[in-house]
């Protein structure tokens, strides 16, 4: 049975300084204190653990190992002091995050350049994923936040902050020209070769949930596991794309591709940066938080 650990911090300065007296001093107690410490230890573990000379103590056989034990707990002890305040002092740590390619790409990688330069030996891991298993991730503790695109199911145990419109359109190339700059009902979709993202995706439900409410429902002839991958498509004349605007947007400027245009609006979205309300995060994930955008916690 190991008794007070107390005895054994006393045991071990006193095993380190050869010294009641320097033993002492170390831990601000008094000689008597130390000495009875050891008495109680050494009467606990039915041996001797220190031979007493006039210039100090020695360690006896059953000292010498007990010693090279309690010395290696002491020394983890003090590394791990060290991580805990080098991590509160954010020179050690880790951030781990859920984001999604488009969510990165468009708006944390900057934040996170910035986060790299001020705080080098922070270690961030992404787990890249759609916002769906983002979502799962977080509710699992397995990061300490995500950045997803809307709409998702909202909880009271997520805490969810807007960061970015985004803006859902449908491109295409030359092989469409005939409806560049042409006024178009949803409807018409139904007639053309749809390329789509995968059904796990924010994306893909929004977009579906939008056009079943006016009245149209596509089966795509291409469905595809990235954005960047619908607009190569689209670039080589295989179909009609459904992507955010920034995926495309460079094709979009220099006349590669261009945007259909429909009788109705497709509303906004927002990426958002969300949080789990039932775990606090750690302070380098904190201050990863303040500098994507004074996200309070």
């Amino acid at each position: 049975m190991i008794t007070n650990l107390e005895y054994f911090k006393v045991f071990y300065y006193t095993a380190k300084c050869g010294s009641v007296t320097k033993a002492a001093a170390e831990l601000a107690i008094s000689q008597p204190a130390v000495s009875q410490s050891l008495k109680q230890l050494e009467r606990s573990l039915g041996v001797s653990l220190f031979v007493r000379e006039a210039r100090g103590v020695r360690l006896t056989a059953e000292g010498e190992i007990l010693y090279s034990y309690v010395a290696k707990g002491y020394e983890q002890i003090r590394q791990g002091v060290e991580k805990v305040r080098k991590m509160q002092s954010l020179e050690l740590g880790e951030v781990h995050i859920g984001a999604s390619d488009m969510t990165l790409r468009f708006f944390l990688l900057p934040f996170l350049e910035r986060f790299h330069e001020e705080y080098p030996e922070i270690k961030v891991v992404v787990s890249n994923g759609p916002t769906p298993e983002t979502l799962a991730l977080l509710r699992e503790g397995r990061i300490d936040f995500g950045v997803v695109s809307a709409p998702f199911d909202e909880t009271a145990d997520i805490s969810v902050l807007p960061v970015r419109e985004i803006e859902d359109v449908f491109v295409a190339g030359r092989r469409f020209i005939s409806y560049k700059n042409k006024m178009l009902d949803f409807k018409e979709l139904e007639e053309m070769p749809m390329i789509f993202l995968e059904g796990s995706t924010s994306t893909r439900r929004y977009m579906d949930d939008y056009l079943a409410a006016n009245g149209v429902v596509l089966q795509p002839e291409f469905e595809l596991a990235t954005s960047d991958m619908i607009v190569q498509f689209a670039l080589r004349n295989l179909g009609v794309g459904c992507v955010v605007r920034d995926f495309a947007a460079e094709y979009l400027e220099d006349g590669t591709l261009f945007e259909l245009r429909f009788n109705k609006m497709i509303p906004r979205r927002s990426l958002c940066v969300v949080r789990s309300l039932r775990q606090k995060p750690s302070l380098a994930a904190a201050r990863l938080l303040e500098i994507v955008g004074g996200y309070g916690v």
